[in-house]
Parts: C-alpha cells; sequence; structure tokens
C-alpha cells in the first residue's frame, strides 16, 4: 500500500482532543493501517490574528487513492464540526487534515496538489515530519533535513513541541 504524510491542525477548541479524534478515527478505517503520529506541535498561526495552532503529521499506508485519501480526510473534518468557508482563508479552524505527501506522486489537479503546494514553506508541518522520518526525500529529490536548515534559528524557535 502507498506510503502517505497527513498533516493535522487545530486552534479552536480543546486542540488536543480534535487532533487525537482525528487520529482515533484515521486508525479505525480498514483502508488505513500502520499509522504512526508525531508529537504535538504548538506553533504561531498564519494570517490573521488567531490563537496558536497545535500540529502533528501522521504517517500511515493507505489503500485509498490520493483522491479518496483526501475525501475521506474531509469527512474526518466534517465529523469534527469544521465549516469551510472559502472567504476566511487561513482562519481558525477545529481540524484541518491535509494530505502532504502520496509516495512520490506530483500531480496538480482542480482540488488538490501532491506534495503539498506549501510543504516546503512550513516549519511546522517540517519538523513533526522530519520527527517521524528524518531521512525522508522528497518527490523533487530535496532531503527534508536541507529543507529544514533553510530555516533561521529565530524561526526554528517559535515551534515548541509539546508533551501532553
Amino acid at each position: 500500500m502507498p506510503i502517505c504524510f497527513l498533516g493535522l491542525g487545530s486552534n479552536l477548541g480543546d486542540c488536543q482532543k480534535q487532533i487525537h479524534n482525528a487520529v482515533q478515527d484515521l486508525q479505525a478505517d480498514p483502508k488505513i493501517s500502520d499509522l504512526i503520529c508525531s508529537s504535538l506541535y504548538q506553533t504561531p498561526a498564519i494570517g490573521p490574528p488567531q490563537d496558536d495552532f497545535i500540529n502533528a503529521v501522521v504517517k500511515c499506508n493507505s489503500a485509498y487513492s490520493a483522491e479518496e485519501l483526501l475525501e475521506r480526510c474531509l469527512r474526518i473534518e466534517k465529523k469534527q464540526g469544521r465549516i469551510r468557508l472559502k472567504s476566511e482563508r487561513w482562519g481558525p479552524r477545529s481540524i484541518d487534515i491535509d494530505v502532504l505527501l502520496y509516495e512520490q506522486v506530483q500531480r496538480q489537479e482542480e482540488n488538490y496538489t501532491l506534495p503539498h503546494p506549501r510543504l516546503k514553506e512550513r516549519l511546522f508541518v517540517l519538523l513533526p515530519l522530519y520527527e517521524i522520518e528524518p531521512n525522508l526525500i522528497l518527490p523533487c529529490q530535496t532531503a527534508l533535513k536541507d529543507l529544514i536548515q533553510n530555516f533561521s534559528e529565530d524561526e526554528r524557535a517559535t515551534i515548541r513541541k509539546k508533551i501532553f
């Protein structure tokens, strides 16, 4: 089965519980196996002023196609009360689940892009991804550790690993 990486984030309500519930839903899915979740990280929000996010990355095997996996993630978001407003990009959310990587697939479709189009810019995703897969080489043939090195110490200091 293809190896996939999902990014999870929350900054509304009980963020830790939102992430935990999403991970439980993924684990309960018979088409998803061998799930590994990173630690939780507290990170400043991007966009309008709002509470910090709690973020994590999940590695799993999936019998879903990339499109089906995205649909599954959207159903979990909806189940947890996520309301997607086109007018409010980067706003607060109860849960956000992004398909970051699906094997080494590189694809741009109308409703998704693989790898995630902003993956390389988001240290709050790169650090938990590095925690669970430190030797990862992205589809563009860039080593994950090299991407992280492009961020300054000040940028790295804004992301705090949380122990719950």
